[in-house]
């Protein structure tokens, strides 16, 4: 029985195979091969019966049963009986032989079966195949296939019955005419040949020892010739293919004489197949085990083949392989093999054929030939032993060539040649400085773009493949040691390899180390052995100067110091203990910085301090001069090196200092000015900088070598001293010039102080005055920077003793020479800036400059500067970013060197009168009008003021006289047009304001409130609006009134009216003023004319349209209203709809005082109350049924509300009348819901939203809740009205669908923040649920139901009141209203939980009737019933819920597979709730929870995640009451509601404890389950077989008899015709387990 079952179930999946999803037709194979782990003998027979009986299936289908058959049968070989392989075979030797033409996917997976079977039972399997397989009859395609593929699975069978096999074969040979059959006999010959070999490799292993390789010769040989002598001729190219992969490894088997003799055909046979086919791999694969087998027998025949095979070769390497297509890369790897093998039989002729090709033209010949030079140096070491030296002598010309990929080959033969010794023998030396000159090839910054098809290498990557080999070759190879040590050494000075430092470096410090561990410490170096070797002079000055820039070159100044560390010893003995600590010191500095974070300065002043102290560990002047000569001899090196020629000027300049000979300090600093390219300014720098540096210790020297210049004939052009300047043309002699200039400027700067004062009149300046008379810009700015730093020099050196400069006037009128030479149209140099900062250190001197010269000096400057064009002009001007950024800068930096002056200026007469002075020069630029001279004006002002502030230090108080004259002149500009302007104003009233408290007498330290009040009065200048302004202006103007002293009051006052001409805000203030004060003296008899005044007043508004204006007229109609409110409200109220923006203005200017606004808001309240909200309307367009229109008073009175209560100032009043206001505003947003606008309204509303860019909606709905919105914020609510917001409950009250929702957010939000208001809110809201209008009871309704839910209505003594409205609504006419007072009692389970209790039969019995509530067709008061009493339940008396607990279970029990998700989730969530009362009804409820266990785990997959979540928490709540602690465990664990849920996984788990706990409900759980077979749920009908699926892999064979198998596979059968793939799935995965309960 249970056999017939097994077969049964294959029956059902292996009819299941026509299914078309490929996904199906996995999972039906896996379904097989299931069922096969369980009974492999059963299935193998089942699927063997089946594909007998149904000869018909098409062969698709029969593919998948047979790939089923084969992974049981290789799963399961060891357990097959010889019976069950009999008919495995006899069944796939049949399928693979039924179709006489090719089928390959059905064939092929037949002959996989033969193969699987034949790993154990390769005798059966022959027996039955070599029936299908005799003499003169031509075999199947696969019967030849099956045995090469036995032949390679299980060799040592099949090897044993190749003899005869081949037998039977050669005749067929001659009969095979279809490609396709010859192709097959390739296969197998080369299969057949390649197990032979694998057998006699293996002979100790083998079964038959005995077998030789004559046992097969003559029936391969006689194999070969129909193959090479007819079939390699064919005209297809994938037979040739098969041939060539075949005679391969037949050429291994073949007899040695056979094979000699056919040599001379075979090789030109197989070199001709080339030139006909593209893919050559299979060829050269071939063609090498013919070499390899041919070499093996000592062949004499390829001697006379080896031109030919050479002439061949050698283009498939030249061809490049693709990486992209793999075959190409293999073939590459095959000829290269077969160069191996022809190399070490034929070492002269391979030579004496690659060689001469390394001269080739051709860029591709010269590369691969490279790479079989690498190859045969690799792999033919011993026979390339002597032909070194000719190998060496035959690569000079490669390593002149220019290519990338020949240089990156050549790099990969030198590699080869370092690990075989040949860089050992004489020319081994070319090989390395080709390999340095690789590494020192400079990047490419930007490479360029290559065209798609090109394959050039880029510099970058022949640079990075010689960096790594040197690398290697100095690391790992430990031959070259020798080599490269200190060979090496030779590269570091040349500047040609600069590029290659780096990696020297490295490697230089790798193989010294390596020299050091072997003792050869002291002889590092040895120099008497190495003639070519650069000097320690020469290292180090080379290897310090290339550190200045440590991060270029792969960061070479780190390796430059290492080795130069390594070296100390060899560089001088003295040096160990300096360098192996100040070396280390270095490097970590580098590395703890990057290019960007490292001060240049700071790191050239570390490293000259290390060669200072190098020099004085040292201490030997002969060494120093050897040093400061090479360092001389080193310059002209560097020419292409700007910095690190500076930096050597620096060095030299240092190394001088340090020299005693005072001779030789003369000769090299004549020779640095002979030989100085003085065009290059880094060099004048340098050079300059030598100088100053030198006169540290050699002032005098210094100074007399200079002289000797400026008298020379450098500038007379005349032959002379300095003859090698003859020719220079007068460009290079201004260049000259601000060299000699530079160089007394660093001379001043450097040379000790005590020393140098003397000589900077009588010999510095004396030779620089004769040159200011120029229009060279560089002379001009080395000019200005040498005085510059003369007059530093002079400052700094005044604080030793006094100075008086008497040349300090000439000199500063020099420079203001220099400024008024710029031009005013633009800021092209630093020269204003320049000549400034020099100034500024010039006026610090003594003595004090005259009152014109002051003068001048400050108005040329402020006018050179202020006036410019403003930068944002001269941006758009140029259109170059980098050089508008660099502008940026200059123009910064020349504003800052601005100021610094003048406060050096402002500092020699620090008082009022100085004060005065300086802003008598800078008033006009304040009062400009241009922006950008004002701008610029007053920010300089703003730095002078709190630098006087800063420095001022009063002894005795005095008046501070010009006060106001200031004051006045920066206040108004805290209104300009600029921000920055109104800014720095500010700041200057701030500084003043306190200057004239120190003079009061009060600390400078000292805070004063109000003033300190000005810092915070600057946020609001920040934005050009003119309330912020004029109001903030008004502050200031309060804080100066208070702060100015009383005599200076009325002066303040003068200044300040001559600003009324400015276009400025103030200035139509008085007549405003006027007029509001006339109507308050007389307003009182104007009640007639308030109408025509209200009309003037708006009519003004639209004529000027300004704030001060605005502001004015508001506090007109104000006082108007004290008057006459009634007449004000009225005439208002008539403004057409919508309001304009000037009526809304007058509107608001009612809410400024508290009792005259409360007036206002009860007027407009009663107009709102009085009037019917809106007008039914016949729809005649529709033909039927109505619309609402607004009526129009009501809708102006809301408007003006809404207007009033925008105002800030209304807060009082709304407060006062919070409760009327709110349901007022409350119930109109009710009656205005789907209520439209009168047709003349809806007219000039679309006028207004096309004038207005943001117009207010009029639409009446929107403009009461809008309305409503302003009235909580204005009341005091602004957190009603956020909470409202956020949660989109202004939107919902707007809409007539979710107008419940939206109170009901209202309400919850008052009932969180407005408590206390509610008690007087619920009063006057009660009546209106007996309203007339629907609207009105549903609004009252949902904010009661959802006041309900908050505590607060039970602290404020109003649950039962509100409690009893809410019963009495359940009979309510209207289906909502019903709906929503039940969701009002279930709330009090949230609200007042603790009350449910005292009411809960009350309650219970609401819920019951809306359960059962007859007019609801859609379940809505159903669907809140049950959500109610879940809510309920957890409060309830349980003697109360007892009685209806089963009553509920059932009638709420259809709802699980409700079509609707909310009555789906609500159900399942209330029955989860009613467990916890199951105590009492124990079994009863058990039963129930039962029948909803299918149902609510197959919900786990609903469509819906809320009902997921349900469903989660309703198998969470019934684990506890079933009984099974580990079912409980997993519902508790795995649905938590933040898990996501595996839920095959988990369904498994849940099976495996229900079928150990009640395993006597498998059937009734498999029955419910194929009820979900239908379901409308695609998941679901997925979930369902799966359920069943992991039941029965779980159940005990004890309980298996009570499912009825045939039902089940019946409507597993029928369900796996379902159109959805995923269910079929699902099905047949299960119909694999059921294996289990057969």
């Amino acid at each position: 029985m249970m056999e017939s079952r097994i077969k049964r179930l294959a029956t059902t999946l292996m009819d299941a195979t026509t299914d078309k999803d490929p996904l199906v037709q996995e999972q039906i194979y896996n379904a097989l091969c299931y069922l096969g782990e369980s009974e492999p003998e059963e299935i193998l027979n089942s699927c063997d019966e089946y594909l007998r009986q149904h000869d018909k299936l098409a062969y698709p289908h029969r593919v998948i049963i047979l790939k089923a058959m084969e992974t049981v049968v290789k799963n399961n070989i060891a357990l097959l009986d010889k019976s069950t392989a009999k008919v495995v075979i006899f069944l796939a030797s049949n399928e693979m032989t039924k179709s006489k033409e090719v089928i390959r996917d059905w064939q092929q997976a037949a002959s996989n079966v033969l193969v699987a079977v034949g790993q154990r039972f390769i005798n059966k399997v022959m027996e039955e195949v070599l029936t299908k397989f005799q003499p003169g009859i031509l075999p199947h395609y696969f019967v030849m296939q099956t045995f090469a593929n036995l032949s390679v699975s299980n060799v040592f069978g099949m090897v044993p019955f190749l003899n005869s096999i081949l037998g039977t074969m050669l005749p067929m040979l001659g009969m095979a005419k279809q490609d396709h059959m010859k192709s097959v006999f390739c296969y197998a010959l080369q299969h057949f040949s390649e197990s032979i070999q694998e057998y006699l490799a293996n002979l100790d292993k083998a079964p038959d020892p005995t077998v030789r390789k004559d046992t097969f010769s003559n029936e391969i040989f006689s194999a070969y010739e129909v193959l090479f002598n007819s079939w390699l001729q064919h005209r297809e190219a994938k037979l040739r293919l098969a041939v060539v992969e075949a005679m391969g490894p037949m050429s291994y088997l073949m007899p040695s004489e056979k094979l000699e003799e056919q040599l001379p055909k075979l090789i030109p046979g197989i070199l001709a197949l080339y030139k006909k086919h593209t893919e050559a791999f299979y060829i050269s694969k071939s063609l090498c085990q013919i070499l390899e087998a041919s070499v093996n027998i000592g062949s004499r025949s390829l001697d006379v083949q080896l031109d030919s095979l050479l002439g061949t070769l050698h283009p498939q390497i030249c061809a490049p392989a693709d990486p992209s297509v793999p075959l190409t890369v293999k073939n590459h790897t095959e000829v290269l093999r077969c160069f191996t093998v022809l190399a070490c039989s034929f070492p002269d002729r391979v030579l004496a054929f690659l060689l001469p090709k390394l001269e080739s033209s051709n860029e591709r010949t010269r590369v691969g030939t490279l790479l079989i030079m690498r190859q045969i140096i690799n792999s033919a070491p011993s026979q390339m032993e002597i032909k070194k030296p000719f190998i060496l002598s035959s690569m000079k010309l490669p390593l002149q060539d220019c290519n990338n990929k020949v240089k990156r080959a050549v790099v990969q033969v030198i590699s080869a040649m370092a690990h075989h010794g040949y860089l050992e023998q004489p020319g081994g030396e070319a090989m390395m400085e080709f390999l340095v000159r690789q590494c020192a090839l400079p990047s490419d910054a930007e490479p360029k773009k290559q065209p798609p098809d090109a394959d050039d290498l880029t510099t970058d990557s022949v640079q990075s493949i010689s960096v790594n080999t040197l690398f290697l070759l100095s690391t790992t190879v430990d031959r070259m040691n020798n080599v490269l040590w200190p060979y090496l050494l030779e590269f570091v000075t040349p500047i040609q390899f600069t590029n290659a430092l780096t990696p020297l470096c490295k490697s230089l410090m790798f193989l010294a180390m390596k020299k050091q561990e072997e003792g050869e410490n002291a002889s590092l170096i040895r120099y008497d052995l190495n003639a070519n070797l650069p000097t320690p002079y020469a290292l180090t000055t080379r290897l310090l100067v290339v550190s200045s820039q440590p991060y270029v070159g792969d960061c070479r100044g780190t390796a430059a110091l290492r080795l130069l560390n390594v070296l100390h010893y060899s560089v001088h003995p003295a040096l160990d203990r300096l360098w192996s600590k100040q070396v280390p010191l270095l490097v970590e500095h580098i590395e703890e910085n990057t290019e960007k974070s490292l001060s240049q300065k700071e790191w050239e002043e570390k490293l000259l301090l290390f060669l200072q102290e190098t020099l004085a560990a040292v201490s030997d002047n002969t060494w120093i001069c050897h040093f400061v000569t090479e360092m001389c001899r080193q310059l002209n090196s560097y020419n292409g090196f700007l910095l690190e020629k500076n930096f050597l000027y620096k060095c030299i300049g240092t190394t001088l200092g340090a020299c005693a000979s005072k001779d030789l300090v003369q000769k090299q600093l004549q020779e640095l000015l002979e030989t100085a390219r003085y065009h290059e300014e880094a060099e004048r720098e340098g050079l300059a900088s030598c100088f100053g540096i030198c006169a540290i210790n050699h002032l005098e020297e210094t100074l007399a070598k200079l002289e000797d210049f400026v008298r020379s004939d450098v500038f007379k052009k005349s032959v002379g001293l300095f003859s090698i300047f003859k020719d220079r043309s007068d460009n290079e002699v201004e260049k000259i010039k601000s060299t000699l200039i530079l160089c007394y400027g660093y001379v001043a700067v450097y040379a000790p102080k005590e020393l140098v004062l003397s000589r900077i009149e009588a010999d510095i300046l004396k030779n620089i005055f004769q040159y200011f008379n120029t229009k060279d810009l560089t002379l001009k700015l080395c000019l200005i920077r040498s005085i510059c730093m003369i007059g530093q020099a002079i400052y700094n050196g005044v604080k030793c003793g006094d100075f008086i400069f008497s040349r300090k006037a000439e000199l500063v009128a020099q420079m203001v020479e220099f400024i008024k030479a710029e031009p005013l149209e633009a800021m092209r140099t630093p020269v204003r800036q320049r000549a400034m900062i020099t100034c500024t250190y010039l006026v610090i001197l003594e003595p004090h400059l005259s009152d014109p010269d002051r003068t001048e000096l400050i108005d040329t400057c402020l006018a050179s500067v202020l006036a410019l064009p403003p930068l944002e002009a001269v941006k758009e001007r140029d259109e170059n970013g980098g050089d508008a950024l660099h502008k940026e800068m200059l123009y910064g930096d020349t504003i800052s060197a601005l100021k610094d002056l003048l406060k050096g200026l402002l500092q020699r007469n620090l008082t009022p009168h100085g004060l005065q002075d300086m802003f008598a020069h800078l008033g006009p630029w304040i009062k400009s009008n241009k922006e950008h001279e004002r701008q610029r004006a007053v920010e300089v002002s703003a730095a002078l003021l709190d630098f006087y502030l800063s420095k001022l230090n009063v002894s005795t108080v005095i008046p501070f006289y010009n006060l106001s004259v200031l004051i006045a002149l920066f206040s108004p500009r805290c209104s300009d047009s600029l921000a920055s302007v109104r800014q720095h104003a500010v700041d200057c009233v701030y500084c003043l304001l306190y200057i004239q408290l120190c003079y009061e007498g009060f600390a400078r330290d000292h805070r004063d409130e109000m003033v300190e009040g000005l810092k915070a009065l600057k946020k609001g200048l920040e934005e050009p609006d003119f309330t912020i302004l004029f109001h903030t202006c008004n502050n200031i103007a309060m804080v100066i009134g208070k702060r100015v002293p009383p005599d200076q009051l009325m002066s303040l006052l003068l200044a300040m009216f001559e600003g009324l001409a400015d276009p400025d805000k103030n200035c139509s203030r008085a007549a405003t003023v006027m007029i509001n004060s006339l109507l308050k003296e007389r307003g009182g008899v104007l009640q007639e004319k308030v109408p025509d005044i209200m009309s003037i007043i708006h009519s003004k508004l639209e004529e000027v349209d300004e704030e001060h204006i605005r502001k004015a007229a508001q506090q007109t109609v104000y006082i108007l209203a004290s008057q006459h409110k009634s007449v004000v409200v009225s005439s208002l109220l008539s403004s057409a709809l919508p309001f304009d923006s000037h009526t809304c203005t007058m509107w608001r200017s009612l809410a400024t005082e508290p009792t005259l606004t409360s007036q206002i808001l009860e007027q407009l309240l009663e107009k709102v109350n009085r009037d019917i909200p809106y007008k039914e309307s016949k729809c005649f367009l529709l033909g039927s049924g109505s619309e609402r229109i607004a009526t129009p008073l009501p809708l102006a009175a809301t408007c003006a509300l809404y207007e009033i209560m925008s105002a800030p100032e209304s807060g009082a009043a709304v407060l006062g009348l919070y409760p009327p206001l709110f349901v007022t505003l409350l119930l109109r947003v009710s009656c205005t819901v789907g209520v439209q606008l009168p047709k003349n309204l809806q007219s000039r509303e679309r006028r207004s939203s096309s004038q207005s860019p943001a117009p207010r909606s009029l639409h009446p709905c929107s403009c009461a809740v809008e309305t409503l919105k302003v009235m909580l914020a204005r009341g005091g609510s602004e957190e009603v009205a956020r909470a409202v917001g956020s949660a989109g409950g202004w939107e919902l009250m707007a809409s007539p669908e979710r107008h419940h929702d939206g109170i009901a957010v209202l309400a919850r939000a008052m009932a969180r923040h407005a408590g206390p208001r509610l008690p007087l809110i619920v009063k006057n809201l009660i009546p209106t649920l007996s309203s007339v209008f629907d609207s009105q009871r549903i609004t009252t309704t949902a904010f009661f139901a959802e006041l309900l839910n908050s505590n607060v209505v039970n602290d404020l003594i109003l649950l039962e009141t509100m409690m009893d409205n809410m019963t009495g609504r359940q009979k309510d006419a209207c289906m909502l209203v019903r709906m929503l007072a039940l969701r009002g009692l279930g709330n009090i389970a949230s609200g007042s939980p603790e009350k449910v209790r005292k009411h809960g039969a009350k309650l219970l019995a609401s819920m019951v009737n809306g359960m059962d509530d007859k007019d609801d067709p859609h379940n809505l008061v159903a669907l809140e019933a049950m959500s109610s009493l879940s809510k309920l339940l957890d409060h309830v008396e349980e003697r109360d819920i007892q009685s209806m607990l089963l009553h509920i279970a059932i009638r709420i029990r259809p709802f699980f597979d409700s079509e609707q998700p909310d009555l789906r989730q609500s159900s399942i969530v209330l029955f989860g709730n009613l467990t916890k009362f199951s105590e009492g009804n124990c079994e009863v409820f058990f039963e129930q929870i039962l029948n909803g266990l299918v149902t609510l785990l197959l919900h786990l997959q609903d469509p819906k995640p809320e009902v997921v979540k349900a469903c989660k928490f309703a198998l969470r709540m019934c684990g506890p009451n079933m009984g099974c602690e580990g079912l409980c465990d997993m519902f508790l664990n795995h649905l938590r509601e933040d898990r996501s849920l595996h839920y095959g996984e988990f369904m498994n788990n849940v099976c495996k404890h229900l079928m150990q706990s009640y395993p006597e409900m498998l059937n009734r759980l498999i029955l419910t389950n194929l009820f979900y077979f239908k379901s409308n749920w695609v998941d679901i009908r997925a979930a369902a077989p799966m359920f069943i699926g992991f039941l029965v892999l779980h159940v005990d064979e004890d309980h298996c008899q009570q499912v009825d198998l045939d039902q089940l596979i019946s409507a597993l059968n029928l369900l796996l015709k379902d159109p959805i793939p995923a269910v079929r799935v699902k099905v047949a995965e299960t119909l694999g387990r059921l294996v289990r309960i057969l």
